[in-house]
């Protein structure tokens, strides 16, 4: 099933399913950025096409007859770097734990099948733009290269600064720009981290669960009432706001969508604000303005908001539009930000968190 020709970024699409293969077929060549250049079955025929096709990015099913996805996935990142996006069903066999294993093999993003055709609007417009934007990023090799870490900033906080958590949000190539920050952090870094990664509700357990795998801190789920503790890093569960309660307990709930989001990076920064200069702020790359109004808060607060320089952005959106509303006290490539972090933290006097909280259950 070949595409029409065109501009457009070149999208290979390997799914088993006749009617998926269609639905998606058809989203591919409704959309002008994209063109569609194959559609297959099964993974060796994608094995196969992709170093003859040479596409800019790939749509990769997990269950497949034969090799499955995420070998598939693996075997093209080690022999022809290509972006890829899971385009999975988060209902079918928990066990695979898909977005873990998927970003483990190499894929850049993972995001929730149709389920028929017609597509809902949103959903449909939001698969063809993940495919777009990942056709964007440079991949080798299995991971994102952003370079070597670069030396700490020579930005000092502001003196009434007294950090004792962090929070960080993204969306849109948030996993990678994650992975990057953690891995470079050391195991004693002094705060806990309070994290909002927008996601398909069935793959956010896979994905704290990787993340684990890529940083010496210790990675989960929030859950209700936990004592935030240091070092610790507290992932938003799905459909859930992640939030800080009283005596620095973790609140989640369900109230609506704030901006369309749940979590939503808007609700954890404005929950922050209230501790003032105790809480620093981090909005890394994502589609949209979440996180923007809520950092904007932390900052009128007294507290520190740091935001992902548009050089190393996959989508400068959420950075962006915090930029415009004067909701960051500064701007720094992906590489500069944990180096910062450690900066901060061996020059600002260690605040315990509150009062009790120590030694207590995580």
């Amino acid at each position: 099933m070949t595409g029409r020709a065109g501009p457009g970024v070149r999208v290979l699409v390997v799914e088993d399913s006749a009617v998926v293969r269609h639905v998606l077929a058809r989203l591919i060549r409704d959309d002008p950025r994209l063109e569609l250049v194959e559609a297959v079955e099964t993974a060796e025929e994608a094995l196969r096409l992709v170093p003859l096709l040479r596409p800019d990015v790939i749509s990769m099913d997990v269950r497949l007859p034969g090799m499955d996805g995420l070998e598939a996935t693996r075997r093209i990142m080690a022999e022809c770097p290509t972006p890829i996006v899971i385009v999975s069903d988060s209902s079918t066999d928990p066990a695979l734990r898909i977005s873990m294993n998927a970003l483990r093999s190499g894929a850049l993003s993972v995001v929730q099948k149709p389920a028929g055709w017609p597509v809902d609007a949103a959903g449909g417009r939001a698969i063809a733009t993940q495919l777009y934007i990942m056709s964007q990023v440079p991949v080798i090799r299995h991971r994102l290269h952003y370079g070597a870490v670069g030396p700490a900033v020579e930005a000092p906080p502001p003196p009434r600064l007294r950090p004792r958590l962090v929070g960080m949000a993204a969306s849109t190539g948030g996993p990678q720009a994650f992975s990057h920050v953690m891995g470079a952090l050391p195991a004693g870094f002094p705060w806990p981290i309070l994290l909002v990664q927008h996601m398909g509700a069935g793959f956010m357990e896979g994905f704290a669960a990787w993340l684990d795998t890529q940083t010496r801190l210790s990675v989960g789920l929030a859950r209700q009432g936990d004592v935030m503790r240091p070092g610790h890093v507290y992932v938003a569960p799905a459909e859930a706001h992640l939030t800080l309660g009283a005596g620095d307990e973790i609140r989640l709930n369900h109230a609506p969508p704030v901006g369309g989001q749940r979590p939503s990076a808007n609700a954890l920064f404005a929950s922050m604000a209230r501790v003032g200069a105790g809480a620093i702020g981090v909005l890394l790359t994502g589609m949209g303005e979440d996180g923007a109004v809520g950092l904007r808060d932390m900052r009128r607060a007294g507290g520190y908001t740091i935001a992902e320089d548009r050089s190393t952005a996959i989508v400068h959106g959420m950075p962006g539009a915090a930029e415009r509303i004067g909701a960051v006290s500064i701007s720094l490539p992906l590489e500069q930000i944990a180096p910062h972090l450690v900066a901060i933290a061996s020059a600002v006097p260690r605040l315990p968190l509150a009062a009790g909280m120590e030694g207590r259950r995580p």
